[in-house]
């Protein structure tokens, strides 16, 4: 059994319960809409951000209907969220199939993800708690500045690891901390230490994701035997190359420069970048700060009863770190 399963199987009745709900919600007469939905949803992977604040409000008390409500109104607005970069990115393809773009052109991409996001807030109004409501708002304002500000990074080879950092804390952490914070808030017996305390562990738990996400580009293809460079072509400057540029000499940082600079991603190119961050440490870097954020997330956990949600949130922090896609 994989790691995902395994996790699972500690709230299989409450993730029945959202996945009902969730196909409730999204009930419409409009067939063209009903056709985006069912095809976004039936492509919608690891379900990893609403199973958070399923085993974050187990862990702190139980599950309630206004945790299954918070859930869906954060996987929507995550959801929507993709479908929209997908049209902002220009991105033909999202977890093996054609984005919705692609599929059915921008306006039809973006009109349904507009209906996500309002899909959003009837599911977070259900929960009739004003924090949640905060913690959704707060969450969908920061997702925004943090594609924002990765946007105006784009092409800037001389960010640094502070400003890499915020990025992805604002445009993944966050989020992962939110689906925690909302367990916390709508669990029946939670106080405030708890909810600190989730948070913190949403967030490390985010940092390690996405490091791990920008690992992936330096890793082999393995269908075309190939590194994918995708964060190159696109212009981004993430944590394995940030690192190897700081300790590189001034021929090579000039010659990595001009390459995404001028954007002469050739394959040729991108091997050569990619060896370079791989031979200068930086996927070495990127792994043990992956680990310290995993540590740092298990740590956050230690007040909590030991049980099988418990065991589900320190083994979602491994499965953050081991994970192969």
């Amino acid at each position: 059994m994989n790691p995902l399963e395994l996790i699972k199987k500690a709230i299989k009745a409450e993730l029945e319960q959202f996945d009902t709900t969730l196909v409730s919600s999204l009930q419409t007469d409009n067939t063209l809409l009903k056709g985006v939905n069912e095809y976004v949803f039936m492509n919608m992977g690891k379900r990893l951000r609403p199973m958070l604040a399923l085993l974050s409000a187990k862990v702190a008390g139980g599950v309630t209907h206004s945790t299954v409500h918070g859930a869906i109104a954060l996987e929507l607005l995550h959801t929507a969220t993709l479908v929209h970069d997908d049209v902002v990115d220009d991105t033909a393809e999202r977890r093996g199939a054609q984005s919705v773009n692609a599929r059915w052109g921008n306006k039809v991409a973006v009109l349904s993800g507009d209906y996500m996001l309002a899909g959003a807030l009837q599911q977070v109004a259900r929960t009739r708690n004003v924090e949640v409501m905060s913690v959704l708002a707060g969450i969908a304002m920061e997702l925004a500045d943090g594609e924002l500000l990765q946007l105006n990074s784009t092409q800037n080879v001389k960010i640094s690891e502070e400003q890499y950092f915020n990025i992805i804390r604002k445009k993944t952490a966050h989020l992962f901390a939110a689906c925690c914070e909302v367990g916390a808030l709508t669990a029946p017996s939670t106080n405030e230490t708890q909810r600190s305390q989730l948070r913190a562990y949403g967030e490390f738990l985010g940092m390690c994701f996405q490091i791990k996400d920008d690992v992936f580009d330096y890793l082999q293809n393995i269908s075309i035997g190939k590194p994918t460079g995708n964060d190159l072509r696109d212009g981004k400057v993430t944590l394995p190359l940030i690192y190897a540029l700081k300790n590189a000499t001034e021929e090579m940082r000039n010659k990595i420069f001009t390459i995404i600079g001028i954007r002469d991603f050739s394959e040729e190119n991108i091997a050569m970048v990619t060896r370079f961050a791989i031979d200068s440490g930086g996927l070495r870097y990127a792994q043990k700060m992956m680990e310290e954020y995993k540590n740092k997330a298990i740590n956050a956990l230690r007040d909590f009863t030991d049980g099988e949600a418990k065991e589900a949130l320190i083994a979602c922090a491994e499965y953050a770190v081991s994970r192969e896609k």
